[in-house]
């Protein structure tokens, strides 16, 4: 979601980063998420995609620290999902007592497995805005 929210300004995961940043919804993060997108956005291919600089993917990482509810995972659940770099966004998700993880691809943390998440959604960006606009607006 962060990535797409980075690329363009007209989808929804835009909007969620906007409703952040205006404290609408809260953003949890946890060291190995944070590392992720670190090094998810300051790879050669994502800068030269997204049309930044080392030090406006730099700005944004600040605003992650700034705005983000930090968690430390004490624990190592361990989902089993196909993309092992999946697992940390579940594990921030329980312990962080999230109502949903917001994410793209949807299809990396439901197909082969056998996992049911009761504590949490797994939704699009846009699903999660219908969801949300249904309560607050």
């Amino acid at each position: 979601m962060v990535y797409q929210a980075l690329r363009t300004n007209s989808g929804a995961s835009h909007k969620i980063l906007n409703m952040v940043r205006n404290s609408q919804l809260e953003l949890s993060i946890s060291i190995p998420v944070f590392n992720e997108y670190a090094d998810v956005l300051n790879r050669k291919k994502t800068l030269e995609d997204l049309h930044l600089t080392k030090k406006d993917i730099q700005y944004f990482l600040d605003f992650v620290c700034l705005v983000g509810f930090p968690f430390d995972i004490s624990f190592l659940l361990r989902p089993n999902l196909k993309d092992e770099s999946d697992n940390m966004f579940v594990e921030l998700a329980f312990a962080s007592n999230s109502r949903f993880l917001i994410t793209s691809n949807i299809s990396d943390f439901s197909k082969e497995t056998n996992l049911l998440f009761d504590s949490f959604q797994i939704v699009t960006p846009a699903q999660f805005l219908t969801i949300w606009r249904k309560y607050h607006e």
